[in-house]
């Protein structure tokens, strides 16, 4: 039997997990989505240097993040899993082949080309199946018998699609501002000059998924349109509005570091507007966290484990950004 309190404490973990992804990975997917738009020689060279020391460490989220949900919500792990084989493992081999040439573009320069492609296409690839995996939890998984019940093709429809597109845009525009802030000379400007056009587009997504998001689950509509969810719903459009205009003129007045933390705002109301939306199910319509939970002492256990891992993840992280603050140039950390 699972423990009401400590279950929600492991929503909050693994929702930490998740958000703490999103922000690092982010920004590291986005300027693997942009890269090709930089060109070949040191914008390239700097844009990788960029985040070349704290990639991999980024990415620790994502493994606590599914390591959790197997752990703490196994129920949940064990209907999401075959539901979406084909966009994780699309996200895991295109992981991998980001990975891959983050090391060998400068070990292997003759195929410097191919290891190129391979960045900007993992990255690309990874983030459209993240985006399409959110949209097709988002909608729904079909449950019967605490199994799931629906066919191979189910996750791919134009809300998930949506979703994939929305969020390679969202993190084109974290790379960007990550670029403003730790680049210099050229690529500074043409970091800003994409920031600036993806700003719109941006606002665009954030508006057609927020149109699209009550119309996939009846339980959205009512939280979004009935009370007490509208006194969320009213301000939150304003919100959004205001970060949009705020990032905008911060890029427009040359201002380096602002930006990406307008640009993490806007994430962050997507995400509070997506949490708000679905809880307190993990599948939407159908297992809520209580239905899902490890067993109480399972919960104690690995809360055990987290109380001490969660800890050293940050200190580590947070020192690894200490100590490569400041800008980057061409040489790099290679």
């Amino acid at each position: 039997m699972s423990d009401p309190t400590l279950t929600i404490i492991w929503a909050g973990i693994i929702a930490f997990a998740i958000g703490a992804y999103v922000v690092m990975d982010g920004f590291d997917l986005g300027i693997g989505i942009l890269f090709k738009l930089f060109p070949v020689g040191q914008q390239r060279d700097t844009a990788m240097n960029a985040i070349a020391p704290v990639w991999d460490g980024n990415e620790t989220w994502l493994v606590l993040g599914g390591g959790g949900l197997m752990a703490a919500f196994p129920l949940a792990y064990a209907v999401i899993l075959p539901a979406l084989y084909a966009p994780l493992t699309a996200m895991l081999l295109a992981l991998v082949f980001r990975g891959v040439a983050f090391e060998f573009r400068w070990r292997d320069p003759g195929h410097r080309r191919f290891w190129d492609f391979s960045f900007s296409a993992g990255s690309v690839v990874a983030t459209f199946a993240q985006g399409i995996t959110l949209g097709a939890l988002l909608q729904g998984i079909a449950v019967a018998d605490r199994t799931y019940a629906g066919g191979w093709w189910d996750w791919l429809t134009p809300f998930s699609l949506l979703c994939g597109a929305a969020l390679v845009v969202g993190y084109a525009m974290l790379g960007a501002c990550w670029l403003v802030m730790k680049s210099t000379g050229k690529l500074h400007n043409r970091a800003r000059s994409i920031a600036l056009k993806l700003t719109p587009m941006l606002l665009v997504a954030i508006g057609a998924v927020s149109l699209a998001t009550p119309f996939v689950e009846p339980q959205y509509y009512d939280r979004w349109f009935q009370m007490p969810g509208m006194l969320v719903t009213i301000p939150m459009p304003l919100l959004v509005a205001f970060f949009a205009f705020m990032l905008w003129r911060d890029l427009e007045s040359n201002y380096e570091t602002r930006p990406f933390f307008w640009a993490l705002g806007l994430f962050l109301l997507s995400m509070i507007g997506l949490a708000i939306s679905i809880w307190p199910y993990v599948l939407p319509g159908s297992v809520t966290i209580f239905d899902a939970a490890a067993p109480r002492e399972s919960q104690i256990f690995m809360l055990i484990g987290a109380a001490i891992l969660v800890p050293v993840i940050l200190a580590y992280t947070a020192w690894a950004y200490w100590v490569f603050r400041g800008k980057v140039d061409e040489a790099g950390y290679h």
